[in-house]
């Protein structure tokens, strides 16, 4: 890597790591503000549509939310628009505090952190688990609680497919990463994955025999 890219790298990534500490200093005041009010649930589930749903869905709010040129008055009857009758009052309040310190920009960022900052509050440990192939949300959940017990914690788990998993079933919760070879009491779920991989494997190749 030359110099000008490692440069260039270094910027980027202290510029991250800016825009996450911000995103964290307000999704915190956030949270506050929401459970004075009680409401924290409803909130972040509004951020958190808002930034992966409605933002993406209409690019001319994505822009006007992105922009330091467009007025104020123009972005706070934006957000008026979209949060009135449908979202908390909090929720509102905080988007126009984001407005007022040209951060709407950062909006994703901040429904990532507060997230992250209410899953640290109830003691919920951020995992991801990964599988060999996708499951139902059903079994996401049965697996959740057995990864839950097993470890003897509280998980805010998200899932990942990877078709190469051969174990059926990786966990990392932190920096720590899981498996049946790691953690012996996961290995009978593990095995049950897998089986449910060579299984699903087996059923695809006998409808291509009978077709």
């Amino acid at each position: 890597m030359s110099d000008t890219n490692a440069r260039h790298s270094s910027s980027a990534s202290e510029l991250d790591s800016s825009a996450e500490q911000v995103a964290r200093v307000y999704a915190q005041a956030i949270l506050e503000a929401a459970d004075r009010k009680g409401c924290c649930d409803e909130v972040l589930d509004e951020l958190h549509v808002l930034a992966t749903e409605v933002l993406p869905k209409v690019p001319a709010a994505r822009r006007v939310f992105d922009s330091p040129r467009v007025p104020l008055e123009q972005k706070a009857a934006l957000i008026d628009r979209i949060t009135a009758g449908r979202m908390q009052p909090t929720t509102a309040h905080a988007l126009h505090v984001l407005a007022r310190h040209n951060r709407l920009g950062i909006v994703a960022e901040v429904a990532d952190a507060a997230r992250r900052v209410a899953d640290e509050l109830a003691g919920r440990h951020e995992a991801v688990l990964t599988t060999a192939v996708s499951l139902p949300e059903d079994q996401q959940r049965q697996v959740v609680a057995d990864v839950e017990r097993q470890l003897g914690v509280s998980l805010a788990a998200s899932f990942a497919v990877d078709p190469s998993l051969i174990g059926g079933l990786v966990i990392r919760v932190g920096d720590t990463v899981y498996d049946q070879s790691i953690a012996s009491g996961l290995a009978s779920l593990g095995g049950k994955l897998h089986r449910r991989t060579i299984n699903e494997i087996q059923h695809g190749r006998d409808r291509l025999t009978s077709a």
